[in-house]
């Protein structure tokens, strides 16, 4: 195809969820995915017998999120199990009693941060910890996991605009899975990485090495990390947009997963800190679904440096840590499974984003529609629900509402 009516730019759950409200209005649609794959950031690999979340894995807001009913309607298993980080756990070097206070310093540092924001929107998360907190470290370890980003990056008011009901579900299937079965039935090229959107005529002109392909409207998915590196995406260029863009950088969030022998002494989906004093730390979620591994998740600037090293270098740490928490002779029974680098992939270069400090309105930016045919959905475009992919989702749908609208 080399004329269409509208294109969507990126096959991650905001361009499926977009590509798939057009076509099903009727709306001829392409979808144009540079991977040779869909789903985007919402990955299920098939690895060590099981289907693996490698990006996203949990139906946040799982009451409310619309890609719950969706995986249902597909067939797909809801697993309700409360999530490993809302439990009290036996740890070795952390006793429940410490965790109680730890979660009651991290309760507060959530509710400071909300009080804080109305008056200080554009400063820093960190402002909102308790000065030499006992607890600060672990604190801002976790927050590397829930923004990707330690609390000196994160603006207080982005930190404090995200909403979630606090229900908390997963797909055993995979997340990944049900997100890319939503595409079926509308029109997508793989392995088609979009260069240049030319806005200069009348027609939007798209450029790929396959070729080009014209529009009357365009929705643009990309993540924010993309948009940021390519001043000249755009041609007239669009500055406010890239500017918007490089205020919402990719944070990092990467999970490792671990074969266990013997994991059956670990209570399914529960969870261990590596150390509850240092912020480069990592957690751990044993028997993830009841299976024999662990589940590793590394934040922030740690998993930036270990990316840095690669893959082996998580192994190697979660290994440690876990062999100084159970024994040197626990080692022996751990072998890796698979991760994923997404700050090393080349069309995500991070996991979510995060407003920075003195950019907190840097979302609506972005995510604002350019001449009444070129809109942009994604995580970052969420004022919400950003870092998931419902988020992501409900921004394509969005976009899929106000191209349908103005065709009327």
């Amino acid at each position: 195809m080399t004329e269409t009516e509208v294109v969507v730019v990126g096959g991650g759950a905001a361009g499926i969820g977009a590509a798939r409200k057009l076509t099903d209005a009727g709306i001829p649609c392409l979808l144009l995915e540079a991977r040779d794959r869909l789903g985007g950031r919402a990955w299920t690999h098939d690895a060590g017998g099981y289907p693996l979340d490698l990006g996203c894995g949990w139906l946040h807001s799982a009451d409310k999120n619309p890609l719950t009913k969706i995986a249902r309607e597909q067939g797909r298993r809801i697993d309700e199990t409360p999530p490993p980080w809302q439990r009290i756990c036996k740890q070795s070097g952390f006793p429940v009693e410490q965790q109680k206070l730890f979660r009651e310093a991290q309760t507060a540092f959530f509710e400071r941060v909300d009080e804080m924001a109305k008056e200080r929107p554009d400063a820093p998360s960190s402002q909102a910890l308790a000065p030499d907190g006992r607890w600060n470290p672990l604190i801002s370890a976790v927050t590397t996991y829930i923004a990707g980003a330690e609390p000196d990056r994160v603006a207080m008011a982005d930190f404090a605009s995200y909403e979630d009901s606090g229900v908390n579900w997963r797909v055993v299937e995979g997340y990944g899975t049900a997100i890319v079965a939503h595409a079926k039935g509308v029109q997508v090229e793989l392995n088609c990485p979009v260069q240049r959107i030319d806005r200069s005529g009348t027609r939007l002109r798209l450029t790929m090495p396959k070729g080009e392909v014209t529009a009357a409207q365009v929705i643009v998915t990309l993540p924010s990390a993309l948009l940021a590196a390519h001043e000249d995406f755009f041609s007239p260029a669009l500055p406010d947009k890239i500017e918007a863009a490089r205020a919402l950088p990719l944070g990092l969030a990467d999970k490792l997963f671990i074969a266990l022998e013997g994991a059956e002494e670990f209570e399914s989906d529960s969870r261990m800190y590596g150390s509850p004093d240092r912020v480069a730390t990592a957690s751990y979620s044993m028997r993830p679904f009841g299976r024999p591994m662990i589940e590793v998740y590394f934040g922030g600037r740690h998993a930036e440096a270990l990316e840095a090293e690669g893959v082996p270098a998580f192994f190697e740490f979660a290994a440690r840590e876990l062999a100084d928490l159970m024994g040197e002779s626990f080692r022996k029974r751990l072998k890796p499974i698979g991760m994923h680098r997404w700050a090393a992939d080349p069309f995500a270069r991070g996991s979510y984003s995060y407003a920075v400090p003195g950019q907190s309105g840097a979302r609506e930016k972005l995510g604002a529609t350019v001449e009444d045919r070129i809109c942009f959905a994604g995580e970052a475009c969420s004022l919400d629900s950003f870092t998931t992919a419902h988020g992501a989702f409900l921004s394509g749908l969005k976009a899929a509402d106000a191209i349908i609208a103005s065709r009327k």
